[in-house]
């Protein structure tokens, strides 16, 4: 089986295989899905999340391309759609910007805070976080009722960060009306998943809470089979390997294809 991914800064689109699943991007849909891409002249929040379609039904369009190429392609292939969102500011980006990088990994990074921030452990949004949180929902909101594909699966990191990013971006926003809530609204299935996370290790903004602290802080969220109570994976001596980062993103995809092999938009947020 093979499995696609139409890739861009928020949004994907995926392909598969069966019993040795392989996956690709489908490119040609998005700004950033040109590896010479600049992302700084792309930004953080472009119009239509990147789609280069402006024309009128533009959304529309693109559903009905993710509809053709399932139809199309071989019985066992499948092509689903990864809307990505990266968290707000965390403490500890202001940190590190605020003593520069080598300072940052060489010797605060391992601390809590310097007396004034604090960023550890699970570093907590700034305020200018929770901005660019809130950017991003009225983002979705002047693109909803254009058509954009909204998503029925909702994976998250365990980090505070990323979850917080995640309900402050969909709060309030459902289907097929807007119906004002004080938590991410019910019809969002959002799943707190361990590889979901981003490298960890070393730095203390990359060890998380445990389980019970994070079910009371997001009561609506739910966490995947066997997530434990304390972080089992991030110690203080061994920082990850980017290699080991790429085979945990791999089965998370294996894991959203094998769940949820009918859905074809899916949201993560790290």
């Amino acid at each position: 089986m093979f499995r696609s991914l139409i890739l861009s800064a928020v949004l994907f689109i995926i392909q598969a295989m069966a019993s040795n699943p392989t996956y690709a991007y489908i490119p040609g849909f998005f700004a950033q899905d040109d590896p010479q891409a600049d992302p700084n002249a792309i930004g953080a929040l472009p119009d239509r999340f990147g789609l280069l379609d402006s024309s009128p039904g533009h959304w529309q369009k693109f559903r009905f391309n993710i509809t053709a190429l399932n139809l199309e392609g071989e019985p066992e292939d499948s092509v689903k759609v990864f809307f990505l969102g990266r968290h707000g500011e965390g403490f500890h980006n202001f940190a590190e910007a605020k003593y520069g990088t080598p300072a940052w990994d060489d010797y605060w990074s391992k601390l809590d805070g310097d007396g004034t921030i604090v960023w550890g452990p699970d570093a907590l949004l700034t305020p200018l976080g929770v901005q660019q949180a809130e950017a991003a929902h009225n983002k979705w909101l002047d693109e909803i009722p254009s058509g954009i594909p909204v998503p029925t699966v909702f994976y998250s990191s365990p980090l505070t960060r990323a979850s917080r990013t995640l309900e402050i971006t969909w709060n309030d926003i459902t289907l097929p009306n807007k119906t004002h809530a004080s938590h991410l609204h019910p019809s969002h299935k959002v799943v707190i998943a361990e590889n979901c996370r981003e490298v960890y290790g070393v730095h203390t903004c990359d060890k998380r809470h445990p389980k019970s602290w994070i079910a009371q802080s997001f009561p609506s969220f739910t966490f995947e089979r066997g997530f434990t109570e304390e972080d089992e994976l991030w110690t203080p001596d061994n920082r990850e390997t980017d290699e080991h980062v790429d085979a945990r993103a791999l089965s998370i995809l294996d894991h959203i294809w094998d769940r949820y092999p009918t859905e074809t938009s899916d949201s993560l947020a790290g």
